[in-house]
């Protein structure tokens, strides 16, 4: 399909927080500051009266090619967990992205009357007649080309195995995401030089921290059993209730088929004296059967309810490796979740957190138990070993491909990539710290701003 992992995501919008772009500037990086960031996300976005009722505002954008919505006709339950929320102090908003105080409310989704918009959908389809674009489905790069330093295209294989060269007249800009980006540096001969010569490989760049200082969230996860049957379970949990639900979607556009993974979004401190907040949490009232290997993830049939959280900025750096020169060997992929005390001491405060918004009325008043992971995980310890066999990563990963101003950074700050002329980068393996929240908002703002830059010579 077109649009890479905004076209199977969750469709939750957040921008993340004025002070993770600042942040971006403050480490040498002067092009991606909050007041350079701003105007694009204005820019981008289609929150309209239409589809949005907040409409234009000095933080919104309402003509652009992007379509953001928010449900206003969330189910009882979840301006119930709303309300709980506010009594932990957390401002109640329709405005999620309206400010970076504490804050919870319904969830900004990339929806537009009921369906799915991707970057494919914003963003390519409009353009599909242009005489200087070809999408060429079915293909695969396997290799970066060089003559010398400089790039000159790419080796890519069609579904019937021809070969082709793809040639390029300025530039070739990667933008496969974190974990497909440095494999295919690394199959380029552009990666740690110790890694590559072990597997056979010839170096163009020994440039080491491609596929390294990759950052990811673990979601911590908590299951309850409702004492009423409400919420999605009973439309969802069984083939024919997911056809009926289906037939519905089909007919009107709306029911849950027309919504994202979850319905609310809250941003908190895990401590008074930040800043900002550290952690966020989503919540939708359904909750997931046990996991089987190889199986999708079905829902209980028993009425439930679910809220995932994590750390916005965690600091755990992990890594993605090729194993062979051979394009289909598998990655070696360790995310290396809570390696540090700050993740694990930090992670625990954030699902005690959790724990306090379900002891409060009047979501508490739906509950019968916690069903997962269970009461009986009280410690730091065993809340962090929960989160590692229960919980899940948060597909945000950032970091393989960092930009930056030091010599080890992978690229600089208008993302070339160093060491080599005419290549680029950009996806979310360029951001050298995590954005506070999801990321698919995030990356096509930068893929915008991005697109300034290498328009303007930078």
């Amino acid at each position: 399909m077109l649009g890479g992992s905004s076209s199977v995501n969750g469709m939750i919008y957040n921008r993340g927080h004025r002070a993770d772009y600042d942040m971006l500037a403050d480490r040498g990086n002067p092009s991606w500051g909050w007041d350079d960031m701003l105007p694009v996300f204005r820019t981008i976005e289609n929150r309209t009266i239409e589809n949005h009722e907040l409409g234009a505002g000095p933080t919104r954008g309402t003509e652009g090619l992007l379509k953001i919505s928010v449900d206003t006709q969330l189910p009882p339950i979840c301006e119930d967990f709303i309300q709980a929320g506010g009594k932990l102090g957390w401002s109640a908003t329709e405005d999620i992205n309206g400010s970076d105080d504490e804050r919870i409310g319904p969830a900004a989704r990339t929806i537009k009357n009921g369906q799915r918009v991707s970057s494919a959908r914003a963003f390519l389809h409009p353009v599909t007649d242009r005489s200087n674009l070809t999408v060429a489905v079915k293909t695969t790069v396997h290799r970066i080309l060089f003559r010398g330093d400089k790039t000159t295209g790419v080796e890519a294989s069609t579904h019937h195995g021809e070969i082709q060269t793809l040639t390029a007249g300025r530039e070739v800009i990667l933008c496969l995401g974190s974990i497909a980006t440095p494999r295919l540096l690394q199959l380029s001969g552009i990666g740690d030089r110790s890694l590559l010569r072990k597997l056979g490989m010839d170096v163009v760049v020994d440039s080491p921290n491609v596929g390294r200082r990759m950052l990811e969230h673990r979601c911590f996860a908590i299951q309850y059993r409702l004492n009423q049957n409400i919420g999605y379970n009973t439309s969802l949990s069984t083939p024919l209730a997911q056809a009926v639900s289906g037939v519905k979607y089909l007919a009107t556009m709306t029911g849950r088929l027309a919504s994202g993974a979850y319905d609310v979004v809250g941003f908190f401190k895990t401590s008074p004296e930040l800043d900002c907040p550290d952690a966020q949490i989503l919540m939708a009232p359904f909750s997931a059967a046990p996991y089987v290997p190889g199986k999708d993830l079905g829902l209980e049939r028993q009425p439930g309810i679910q809220a995932i959280a994590f750390i916005l900025r965690p600091d755990s750096e992990g890594s993605v490796s090729i194993t062979s020169a051979d394009p289909a060997a598998p990655l070696d992929i360790d995310p290396n979740f809570f390696a540090t005390e700050h993740d694990r001491t930090k992670g625990a405060k954030i699902f005690r957190t959790m724990r306090r918004v379900f002891g409060e009325s009047p979501i508490s008043d739906y509950l019968v138990e916690e069903t997962r992971p269970g009461t009986e995980v009280t410690t730091d310890d065993a809340i962090v070993d929960a989160a590692l066999d229960q919980g899940h990563c948060g597909y945000h990963a950032v970091g393989t491909g960092m930009m930056g101003t030091s010599d080890d950074d992978v690229v600089d700050s208008a993302l070339r990539v160093r060491g080599v002329q005419n290549l680029r980068i950009m996806d979310c393996s360029v951001m050298p710290t995590m954005i506070s929240g999801n990321l698919n908002g995030p990356v096509m703002a930068m893929a915008w701003r991005a697109a300034d830059l290498i328009m303007s010579g930078g």
